[in-house]
């Protein structure tokens, strides 16, 4: 059944289900966002910006006639408010039934995150890791539920450097950011192992290389650049049919532990097929997380 949002009789119908999709306030988080509530789902957007989380929330309402859209704001790099998300969502809704880890960032000169781990690395996998560990139980509870994880085609040049993955030694943003890309695909892969036979499905995508706001955060010769290089570059509706195709479709019902390009299952890296490498990114997420639950405590 065809998920795109210009033919509406072909529709997954969501009604009763219950959606939260980071990094949803622009690009492919808001298409995919907008796309969930027109098909009838309860739709909570998480974002760092209040503001824009409030402008989106009424943008998504008037375009899809559905009220059931929320927001809550929080900064995801930060792993505090990522359990503040989490928190917030559950106080609300003791059900999900998708998940949509989305929100992301490319970073061209090493930054340090409010827990001090490298930027990139916090918001592209610790976020995604954590944000899934918090709401697991409910997601179990709320089967069959499915979690989609954003990645990209970056992944196939990534490198998981486990003796310096604060990148402290050495930084190249496209480096840091492969193998950020190629975490969310170990990371994936081992969670839908670990999910067997929960009625939880995980999958992560390449959208394509999308015209959004993605990498106009950075000054220098990237920032100049970026908007260029855009002008041939997919929509951001184009670039949501993955995501939305995963979270929403019947055709992927129950099928787990893929990696998707333009809706189809493709083979991702070999390095994203290593077993050892998904059970030692798991290990270390585990123990970095414990590290800031341990200050907040």
């Amino acid at each position: 059944m065809a998920t795109s949002t210009s033919s509406a009789a072909t529709q997954p119908d969501l009604s009763g289900k219950i959606a939260l999709v980071t990094g949803a306030t622009a690009g492919i988080g808001l298409i995919t966002a907008e796309a969930l509530a027109k098909m009838g789902a309860t739709v909570v957007i998480v974002s760092r910006s209040e503001e824009k989380c409030r402008n989106v929330v009424a943008q998504i309402q008037a375009n899809t006639r559905n009220a059931r859209v929320e927001y809550i704001a929080g900064d995801l790099s930060a792993m505090a408010q990522v359990r503040a998300v989490a928190a917030e969502f559950l106080r609300r809704y003791d059900r999900l039934h998708i998940l949509v880890n989305n929100a992301g960032a490319f970073i061209n000169d090493r930054q340090v995150s409010a827990d001090g781990y490298e930027m990139t690395f916090a918001l592209n996998h610790l976020n995604y890791f954590y944000l899934t560990q918090l709401l697991q139980d409910t997601l179990i509870a709320s089967a069959p539920a499915r979690i989609v994880n954003v990645s990209s085609d970056a992944h196939r040049g990534g490198k998981m450097n486990f003796d310096d993955l604060m990148s402290e030694k050495s930084y190249s943003g496209f480096s840091v950011y492969s193998m950020t890309k190629l975490a969310n695909v170990l990371f994936t892969n081992e969670l839908a192992q670990r999910l067997e036979g929960t009625g939880v499905t995980a999958n992560s995508l390449h959208p394509g290389f999308v015209a959004t706001n993605f990498g106009k955060n950075n000054g220098g010769i990237v920032g100049f650049f970026m908007p260029v290089v855009q002008m041939f570059a997919l929509s951001p509706e184009k670039g949501a049919e993955t995501s939305i195709h995963l979270a929403a479709s019947p055709d992927v019902e129950g099928v787990t532990g893929k990696y998707f390009t333009k809706k189809m299952p493709v083979q991702p890296a070999k390095a994203a097929l290593d077993t050892i490498a998904q059970r030692r990114l798991w290990e270390v997420s585990e123990k970095l997380i414990a590290q800031t639950e341990a200050v907040s405590a």
